[in-house]
């Protein structure tokens, strides 16, 4: 969330915004310099320096455009290094490209600009861990805090508050709830378990007297005219101002703020892998899926050759399933029984199924059958990590029984996924297993981070290939 108005943001964020800004600079020419003394010691020459230039101005504007310099205090940890790599990442492109337009790519060493393309990333996110360390070190300690007071004792802002006091890092005092409304007046949103401090007029007071940093509001949606006459009393005041809207009562997927030509809107549901995340999800799935294919394509000929000698029938089944949007796709696996079911009605495989054949066997509890599914991820009809693709029966079956189902499809279907290496696989015989499944299906789809997809593949070569559910 951002502040509501312009003018209401305290100086000591543009201040904090202007140290990052020094700090990043700084770190990325240091960069430079060490990777030409790493590639056989050159000289930080003119053209060098010209470069380090270039990468420092297009990585404050692009950093800034993607709101790198805001205050770090209400951004967790992993999302301000996901954003700075992001944006690195767009500032080696853009310095490759403007390399390439001017003719000027052969005057420089190919080894030296790769070294700080690899250096400089991880030097700004680690700058960024150590600094986090520092002020979260120094804000549980009672040092460099801010005072909270939440408008509204509602049950929303007791979890505001709950989780301010859980997490002492973000370094704020709450000072008290305000609220115009008596205790005998409170309606269904009340917090049952706290008690107003003061009112309206009396926490406009104490902003104007500069004795609290941040307000949330927390009255309920019904409330506009009193949000409205809070906001302009405040706005007369240096406190920063929230508006938390009680949007808990949807079941909001990705949710994020966007605007219809200058109309803010809410959006409910919605694929994360919108703009830059998108091609940053797809250049993920390119890198890995190529690697992994240069890696594995001498087991996958044995595989095909086994599968071949010991039963008839083709070596690859592919399967109808769901994609992107709902899309039907054609998945491939490895054969691993005596038919290839695709209709309108498809039995899963139980344990001991007759028409799993031996070899089958082995390469279904291994996963190896799932193996050429790397080539769906070239093609763009799957993801390297994603939600496990249900065949179409399966999936005309459960939209109709669980609630959500479908909005597991707001992204590719993936080779892993969150479900798969936190137990969730196999077999889902009854009803509550599968809702698990796709529970986890929309945590991951909700929380979707580059770190999450390596850890997913990470935890998948160690516990996501060999499963007691997968038969």
């Amino acid at each position: 969330m951002a502040a509501m108005s312009g003018g209401l943001v305290r100086p000591h964020s543009s201040k904090i915004g202007f140290f990052h800004r020094v700090l990043d600079a700084s770190v990325i020419l240091f960069s430079l310099v060490l990777a030409l003394e790493l590639t056989r010691g050159l000289e930080f020459s003119a053209k060098y320096a010209q470069a380090g230039v270039w990468g420092v101005m297009l990585f404050l504007m692009i950093g800034g455009a993607k709101h790198l310099y805001s205050s770090w205090r209400l951004v967790p940890v992993h999302e301000a290094v996901t954003a700075t790599l992001v944006t690195w990442c767009w500032t080696a492109v853009a310095l490759v490209f403007i390399a390439f337009l001017g003719k000027t790519s052969a005057d420089y060493s190919r080894m030296a600009v790769l070294t700080w393309f690899a250096l400089a990333p991880l030097l700004l996110a680690a700058v960024r861990v150590i600094l986090r360390m520092v002020l979260n070190g120094l804000r549980t300690n009672g040092r460099n805090t801010r005072t909270l007071a939440i408008a509204g004792k509602t049950k929303l802002g007791k979890q505001v508050v709950d989780k301010v006091e859980q997490t002492p890092w973000l370094g704020m005092q709450f000072i008290g709830y305000y609220d115009d409304r008596l205790a005998k007046r409170d309606c269904k949103h009340a917090a049952e378990d706290t008690e107003g401090v003061g009112r309206f007029e009396e926490l406009v007071a104490l902003a104007r007297e500069g004795k609290v940093d941040y307000i949330y509001i927390t009255l309920p949606m019904k409330a506009e005219n009193r949000i409205v006459e809070l906001v302009n009393a405040l706005s007369d005041t240096t406190a920063s101002v929230y508006l938390v809207p009680n949007f808990f009562v949807f079941d909001l997927l990705h949710g994020k703020m966007s605007s219809l030509d200058g109309i803010p809107v809410l959006s409910l549901h919605e694929s994360p892998f919108y703009g830059v995340d998108g091609w940053l999800k797809r250049l993920e799935d390119i890198v890995v899926a190529s690697l992994i294919l240069l890696i594995i394509a001498l087991p996958m000929a044995v595989i095909a050759a086994g599968v071949k000698l010991t039963s008839p029938g083709p070596v690859l089944f592919k399967q109808r399933r769901y994609g992107l949007n709902g899309a039907v796709v054609e998945v491939w696996k490895f054969r691993s029984m005596t038919v290839c079911e695709d209709g309108d009605k498809v039995v899963q495989a139980q344990k001991g199924d007759m028409r799993i054949t031996p070899f089958g066997a082995f390469l279904r509890r291994t996963s190896l059958d799932e193996l050429p599914q790397f080539f769906n991820v070239l093609q763009g009809q799957m993801s390297v990590v994603g939600p496990r693709p249900h065949a179409v029966a399966h999936n005309e079956q459960y939209r109709r029984l669980i609630r959500g189902y479908m909005l597991r499809h707001k992204v590719k279907p993936g080779i892993t996924g969150w479900a798969q290496i936190s137990g969730w696989r196999g077999e889902t015989e009854t009803l509550d297993k599968m809702e698990m499944r796709v529970k986890y299906d929309l945590d991951y789809v909700q929380n979707w981070s580059l770190w999450l997809d390596i850890k997913i593949i990470f935890l998948t070569v160690f516990k996501g290939f060999i499963n007691k559910n997968a038969y």
